[in-house]
């Protein structure tokens, strides 16, 4: 029994020497005070810090840098500039008027026109500023025109009047001609519409037979006439054959003369009728001779204005030499364009003047086989409206 707790108690001490060699069991702490550090032993390094802080100064171990950062690219060399690189084509539009101007030069004598003017024999004014002629040529086109017939229950005399004018006209009508016939008493009345069938304008005078109203209402049915006329491009004519009596219209001579001044490339020939029969009377007596005489002016101021003229038959007879003389002048045109100095767009009324010269600037004189002296008329428009910025 002895030996057997003799082998126990040196098999206890034996185990409990084991054990203070083994180092530290699990409830002895492992860390170590620098005192405790035994010569040569390295303490481990701290936990690192984030890249801002810096490098670790402590030795021994390995210094990293802070983090640079990227160096900046060098820019892009700029591109070459090329004037227009994708050869575009561009404009620049100028809105410059430009005015057109018929203008007929015709002997006083036997009413021919003037051939062979060349473009520095005219000489044309607006407002008394001379102007620059840019271009000029002859025309010789079909005509398009209006026959506005006076037709009212009035004297028997001037309605025989009107019909064998307008019968004279029509015998000039050429193939390429457009004509239009309409007449006016209270009304007016469109008998044919443009049309170049002579058969149908024939027709339309043969129609006017018996009157109905004996109001004569002028202004009402030129201005109507030349509304309807603004929707027509290319020159147009209107022969006004009347006694240019004005009864009962709703417009004003004013109203009136301003449509015309506003209606472009219309020209007015104007034909008096009841001549005869006021002769016949030694005039119409009193008040009714002074209508006549202001309806005589009206006309001739209605045709000066838009370039035409104006006729006071007397007798039958002459209508065939007045109505060569409407188509001289309309079938045969000088046409001039320039460009004005005065280039607002206000809507005024520029007055214009055509005048004929010589080589020398002198004004034109004109002489026969004989060297005698020949008067001759120019006619042309005695202005324009100038447009407004809106149009």
């Amino acid at each position: 029994m002895s030996m057997r707790m003799s082998r126990g108690w040196r098999s206890s001490m034996l185990l409990a020497g084991l054990l203070m060699a083994g180092g530290p069991g699990w409830g002895q702490s492992t860390s170590q005070t620098p005192g405790d550090q035994k010569p040569g032993q390295q303490t481990p390094a701290p936990q690192g810090t984030p890249d801002d802080a810096g490098p670790n100064t402590d030795s021994g171990g390995i210094v990293l840098g802070k983090k640079k950062e990227a160096d900046t690219p060098p820019p892009a060399p700029a591109e070459e500039k090329v004037a227009n690189p994708n050869g575009e084509v561009f404009s620049l539009r100028v809105d410059v008027p430009v005015v057109n101007l018929d203008v007929s030069v015709l002997l006083d004598k036997n009413h021919q026109f003037v051939p062979g003017l060349k473009q520095g024999n005219f000489l044309v004014t607006e407002d008394g500023v001379e102007q620059q002629v840019a271009t000029l040529r002859m025309s010789k086109t079909p005509i398009t025109a209006v026959m506005l017939l006076e037709f009212a229950a009035n004297s028997w005399a001037f309605i025989q009047d009107m019909q064998n004018a307008s019968a004279s006209f029509f015998r000039t009508m050429q193939p390429e001609d457009y004509v239009a016939v309409a007449t006016y008493d209270m009304q007016t009345h469109i008998l044919c519409d443009f049309t170049n069938d002579r058969d149908t304008v024939r027709q339309a005078l043969q129609s006017m037979v018996i009157p109905t109203f004996s109001e004569t209402n002028e202004f009402d049915a030129l201005y109507e006439t030349l509304d309807r006329l603004t929707r027509i491009e290319g020159r147009k004519y209107i022969v006004l054959i009347s006694s240019g009596r004005d009864t009962l219209s709703r417009l004003t001579w004013d109203q009136m003369m301003a449509k015309i001044k506003a209606t472009p490339n219309v020209t007015i020939f104007t034909v008096s009728t009841g001549g005869f029969v006021r002769e016949l009377r030694g005039g119409m007596g009193g008040s009714r001779d002074m209508s006549y005489l202001q309806a005589d002016n009206e006309m001739k101021t209605i045709a000066a204005m838009t370039g035409g003229m104006h006729f006071a038959p007397i007798f039958q007879g002459e209508l065939p030499d007045i109505f060569g003389q409407i188509n001289q002048s309309i079938r045969n045109q000088y046409v001039l364009t320039y460009r004005p100095t005065n280039s607002k767009n206000d809507g005024s009324y520029r007055k214009v003047k055509v005048y004929l010269v010589d080589n020398e600037g002198k004004p034109m004189k004109m002489v026969d086989e004989k060297g005698k002296p020949l008067k001759y008329s120019i006619i042309a428009r005695d202005g324009y409206k100038a447009k407004l910025p809106v149009e």
